[in-house]
C-alpha cells in the first residue's frame, strides 16, 4: 500500500511573521494611507493607535483569510467575506453609513445628500464608497501583499490554528464592541433597527454567497474543472504591466467622479468593468502573482498619490508633519508593491 506523505506543518514562529504584518498593513492601508485622519504627522500616536485597529481591521483581515485558505476556497470568496466585513465595519460598528453627522465633518451632509436613498437614510455614493474601499483597501490588497511576501509554502496555506483564530476573533469582537461604545458617547447617534437589521441580513447574504463557491483542490492548485476553463479560454492574460496599469487608471478615474447621481452610476459602471475585465483575465492561462500584486497595489498607490492632497481633520498639522507622513507611508506601500512582485516573478 502506498501512502502520499503529509507535509509537516510549518513552525508556529514563520506562520506568525505574516499574520503580524497583515495585522499591521491592514489598518495602515485603512486609515493612515489616505492621511485624512488628524493624527497625520504624530508617529507615536499613530503606532498606539494600532492597539486598537489591528484588531479592528487586521484581525478581520486574518480571519477572512483564513476562512478562504482553511476551506479551500480562493479570491471569489476573499472578495465577498471582505465585502460582508465592510457592510459590518460601516453599518454595524461605527454605523457611518446612516449617520447623518459623522464625526462633524463640515462636508458630510454636502457628501451625503446629493445621493441619499429615500427612506433609507443611506446615501448611495457614500455606501459605494465605504463597501468597496473597506473591501479593496482595508481587506483585499493587504491580504494580497502579504501573501505574495509570505514564504511560498505559506501563501496558501492556513496560517493559523484554532486557538489562533479565536483568540483574534474576540480581540476583534472587543475593538468593535469599544469603538461601537465609543461612538454612541462621542456621535450621540444610534442607527434605526431596520437599518441594523438590513445591514446585519446583507452582510449574512454575502457571507452564505461567500462559502457557496466552489472550492479549490486540497492543496490550493485549481480543481480539473477551473483547468479545463482555463484551457478554454482565449488567449493569454494580458502582461501584469498593463492590467495593474489599467486598474491604477481606473482608480484614479473614479476619484473625479462627482458625487451625484451620475458620478454614482458611472462609479458603479466603472467597477463593474473592472471586475469583467479582472475575473475574465484571471481565468486565462498566464494568468500570475505578479497580477494579483499589481491589481493589489495600484489602488493604494493611487490613495498614496491623493494623500499629499488630502487636508486632515481636526487641528492643522504643519506642512512638514503632514507631508513627511504621507511620503513614509507612499514610500511604505511602493517598497512592498516593488517587493512582492519580485518574489511573484521569482517564484514564477
Amino acid at each position: 500500500m502506498v501512502t502520499t506523505p503529509v507535509p509537516a506543518r510549518p513552525r508556529l514562529l514563520r506562520r506568525l511573521a505574516p499574520v503580524l504584518g497583515l495585522l499591521v498593513l491592514s489598518p495602515v492601508c485603512a486609515e493612515y494611507l489616505s492621511g485624512y485622519d488628524g493624527n497625520v504627522g504624530r508617529p507615536l500616536v499613530l503606532l498606539g493607535g494600532l492597539l486598537f485597529l489591528a484588531p479592528l481591521y487586521g484581525a478581520v483581515a486574518v480571519l477572512i483569510r483564513e476562512a478562504a485558505r482553511r476551506t479551500g476556497r480562493g479570491w471569489p470568496t476573499i472578495l465577498l467575506l471582505a465585502l460582508a466585513m465592510g457592510v459590518v465595519q460601516s453599518g454595524l460598528v461605527d454605523q457611518s453609513l446612516f449617520n447623518p453627522a459623522y464625526r462633524d465633518i463640515a462636508y458630510w451632509d454636502d457628501m451625503r445628500a446629493s445621493t441619499l436613498v429615500p427612506g433609507t437614510g443611506v446615501s448611495a455614493e457614500l455606501a459605494l464608497s465605504f463597501l468597496f474601499g473597506h473591501m479593496a483597501w482595508s481587506f483585499a490588497a493587504p491580504i494580497a501583499l502579504v501573501e505574495a511576501l509570505a514564504p511560498r509554502d505559506l501563501a496558501r496555506r492556513p496560517w493559523l490554528g484554532w486557538f489562533g483564530t479565536s483568540v483574534l476573533a474576540l480581540l476583534y469582537a472587543a475593538a468593535a464592541l469599544l469603538i461601537l461604545d465609543d461612538h454612541l458617547d462621542t456621535e450621540g447617534f444610534v442607527a434605526a433597527p431596520g437599518q441594523l437589521v438590513g445591514a446585519a441580513a446583507v452582510a449574512a447574504a454575502l457571507v452564505v454567497a461567500a462559502f457557496a463557491l466552489p472550492r479549490r483542490a486540497a492543496n490550493g492548485a485549481p480543481t480539473p474543472e477551473d483547468a479545463a476553463r482555463v484551457r478554454g479560454a482565449r488567449g493569454r492574460a494580458p502582461s501584469p504591466w498593463a492590467v495593474g496599469a489599467t486598474v491604477l487608471a481606473a482608480m484614479a478615474v473614479n476619484v473625479f467622479l462627482p458625487q451625484t447621481w451620475p458620478g454614482v452610476a458611472a462609479e458603479a459602471a466603472l467597477l463593474a468593468a473592472l471586475a469583467v475585465l479582472l475575473f475574465t483575465a484571471s481565468r486565462r492561462e498566464g494568468w500570475s502573482g505578479r497580477h494579483v500584486v499589481l491589481v493589489a497595489g495600484a489602488p493604494l498607490l493611487v490613495t498614496a498619490a491623493f494623500s499629499f492632497a488630502t487636508t486632515p481633520l481636526g487641528d492643522p498639522v504643519s506642512p512638514l508633519a503632514k507631508y513627511g507622513s504621507n511620503g513614509f507611508f507612499t514610500l511604505l506601500v511602493v517598497a512592498l508593491v516593488a517587493w512582492g512582485y519580485h518574489r511573484a516573478r521569482v517564484a514564477a
